[in-house]
Order: C-alpha cells, then sequence, then structure tokens
C-alpha cells in the first residue's frame, strides 16, 4: 500500500515526460511554478530589502524578477497546454 507521500517511479521515457509535466496548480506546470516562486520571492526580499532602509539593494534585488520572467518565458515559451 502506497502512502501519500510515495512518489511514482517512472518506468519509461514517456511516464517521466508526463510526471515533468504534473501540474503543480490548475493549469501551472512545475517548471513554470518554480520560475513565478523565484519571481515572488525576488520581488517580497527586494519589498524587504527597500522598506527596511537598504534602497539600492532593494531597486537591484527588485529588477530581477523581469529577468527571470523573461527567462522562464524563453525557456519555457514552447509549452503547450495539456489536454
Amino acid at each position: 500500500m502506497r502512502s501519500r507521500h510515495d512518489h511514482p517511479v517512472p518506468t519509461s521515457r514517456s511516464e517521466s515526460l508526463a510526471l515533468e509535466r504534473r501540474e503543480v496548480l490548475p493549469g501551472v506546470s512545475r517548471p513554470k511554478a518554480l520560475f513565478l516562486l523565484a519571481a515572488t520571492l525576488s520581488f517580497l526580499i527586494s519589498v524587504y530589502l527597500f522598506f527596511g532602509g537598504d534602497h539600492e539593494r532593494g531597486i537591484f534585488v527588485g529588477i530581477w524578477v523581469p529577468s527571470i520572467l523573461a527567462a522562464g518565458t524563453l525557456l519555457l515559451g514552447k509549452e503547450q497546454p495539456h489536454d
């Protein structure tokens, strides 16, 4: 009997690709979610730094957000929605 923490083990290439494309949220694949998480963390850290008094570092880290999102779009742009 499997516990809810057991991860399925892929037995073929197509199964491993299906596991990679597993959605974290409806319509959001795992790689896309990682880019969104990185951008969100960058934004939150930049707000913390900026309003904590370190304005220059806050702005510097805040500039990462569009760069992270652009990298995600470039690398995952060919990703097609699942049917």
